[in-house]
């Protein structure tokens, strides 16, 4: 990775220095520089924290109470991963309103609508995995990719560390780029 002075930047840095967030064309530019992550090496469970680049989604999924994602094998993967008494539990991502989330983050956004989700997030919870682990070629790179069953999303990855990788969700429909970092957890959690 360099920057606009031919520099190498370690991917590290580059997030210390935009941890407040960077602009989405930037931030494409750093993912498209990162290394291809092999999806054997995406298993166990994540913790997730968000990349503000001016996606209408910024911030959602953390004031939801969002955690992470838990990769168990190529098929059968936990897309979504809430914060709960006892630990986090997966959510079946398929009863939450995308389109809400994409076309109205004004709404997504309020505070009647996260205490609307603290109510029903008991009644989204499953035990059934929700996602599949696959590589998919995007933006030229073979790589570690996240498919959803039930809706039209692909989370693709990119390795920033062996424990961390920058996600980068494919949403059909939403117009500007979502990204996420993914911090492995140790092992025996």
């Amino acid at each position: 990775m360099t920057d606009t002075r031919g520099l190498h930047v370690p991917a590290e840095g580059w997030l210390a220095d935009h941890r407040d967030g960077a602009d989405a064309g930037e931030a494409l530019g750093f993912f498209d520089g990162l290394p291809a992550v092999p999806a054997s090496e995406m298993l166990g469970r994540w913790r997730g924290s968000g990349l503000p680049t001016g996606s209408p989604l910024d911030g959602l999924l953390e004031a939801y109470g969002w955690y992470g994602k838990e990769f168990l094998d190529a098929e059968r993967v936990h897309p979504l991963l809430f914060g709960a008494p006892g630990g986090p539990r997966p959510i079946d991502p398929a009863l939450i309103p995308m389109g809400l989330l994409r076309d109205r983050p004004a709404v997504a956004h309020s505070a009647a609508a996260r205490r609307a989700f603290t109510v029903v997030r008991p009644l989204l919870r499953t035990a059934k995995p929700r996602a599949r682990l696959r590589t998919v070629e995007h933006r030229g790179v073979a790589t570690a990719a996240m498919v959803y069953d039930a809706l039209p999303i692909i989370d693709v990855f990119r390795r920033v560390t062996a424990d961390r990788v920058l996600g980068l969700m494919d949403l059909r429909g939403l117009a500007e780029p979502f990204f996420f970092l993914l911090d492995r957890e140790a092992s025996g959690v």
